[in-house]
């Protein structure tokens, strides 16, 4: 494994790392808290120190097994953990002080340390990032230590843009072979302020894989099925708001293109090839998907043709699509 800075944050973590919001499960499924400890005790073992969470992902369980987890390991693994989807309504004035400080205390306890490593504000309303209120509320919490950094995740590249403004230490931002657009307008930026980036949806839930076809079908209560058009959450969260049909010509074309039988480790490989990015955060509902994960951080670099191929596989069948969107 291999190991990058995270912005001003400090923190050397690995370049692949894990995002746990299938964390003990599949999608829709119940949660296995044996499961959650195999996958975790696998992403150590494959240097992994970098893990990625949230207070609402399986209702705290992922939270609560991660802090189980960090009690086994005498090594410093570092934890992001996100808030604000609690709210019911999702809207910009529940990020306030008073929510905020409930649910940095929620996370204390759920994973039962004195201090969190870094909380991101999880895709907010727009509106946040243009009022002070919720970063105020977090600046007085590091100050009182019981968060060390903060950052954001975002859905959209102004909201980014606008979150720099403040003294954010990390941006989460879903980044991939279908979603070129941070890596033109944001990186440089973030890199100039020493703001880490990490990236999640690396794989387009799951198109990058390549090994979909059109005959693949999805549980009734995973996102694929039913958020396919932004029916429940962000559109640009399934398969990078990219249609099903259209994702799956792109990827045949770069898996051939690439002359790779792998091409989800060719896209994380891909993601790596810009340093202002620190992390990438594939899921994993098993040991196994951790561990070949995990292989994508020794690959060669990509080529100059190779990068140029992928840019090529966007502009003719994503870019007109969802560059404008996010």
């Amino acid at each position: 494994m291999n190991y990058r800075i995270l912005g001003k944050t400090g923190f050397r973590v690995s370049e692949i790392s894990l995002g746990t919001w299938q964390l003990g499960s599949k999608w829709g499924e119940e949660f296995n808290e044996q499961n959650a400890m195999d996958t975790l005790e696998a992403a150590y073992q494959a240097g992994i120190n970098f893990i990625d969470t949230a207070d609402i992902y399986q209702g705290g369980e992922s939270e609560r097994a991660i802090g189980k987890f960090l009690k086994t390991k005498e090594e410093k693994i570092f934890v992001v953990t996100k808030c604000g989807r609690k709210l019911d309504p999702h809207c910009a004035q529940g990020y306030n002080a008073e929510n905020i400080n409930r649910f940095v205390e929620d996370s204390l306890r759920n994973m039962q340390v004195d201090s969190l490593d870094l909380v991101l504000l999880h895709c907010p309303p727009s509106e946040v990032y243009h009022n002070k209120t919720a970063f105020d509320a977090l600046d007085r919490l590091k100050a009182s230590g019981k968060i060390q950094h903060y950052g954001v995740s975002v859905e959209r590249i102004d909201e980014a843009l606008q979150a720099l403004e403040y003294d954010i230490s990390a941006i989460e931002i879903i980044f991939n072979m279908f979603r070129l657009r941070p890596a033109q307008e944001l990186f440089e930026r973030a890199q100039e302020k020493n703001v880490g980036i990490i990236v999640r949806v690396p794989l387009a839930s799951g198109l990058l894989t390549g090994k979909y076809t059109a005959a693949t079908t999805f549980g009734a209560a995973d996102h694929r099925s039913y958020n396919r058009n932004g029916e429940a959450f962000d559109k640009g969260e399934t398969f990078s708001g990219v249609d099903y049909t259209i994702g799956l010509q792109a990827a045949q074309e770069l898996k051939e293109g690439l002359q790779t039988d792998n091409l989800a480790l060719s896209a994380l490989r891909y993601i790596l090839m810009y340093p202002a990015v620190s992390s990438v955060i594939p899921g994993a509902s098993s040991p196994m998907q951790i561990t070949q994960n995990a292989r994508a951080a020794i690959l060669p670099s990509f080529t100059p043709a190779q990068m140029q191929l992928v840019e090529q596989v966007y502009n003719l069948h994503i870019k007109p699509l969802v560059h404008h969107l996010w």
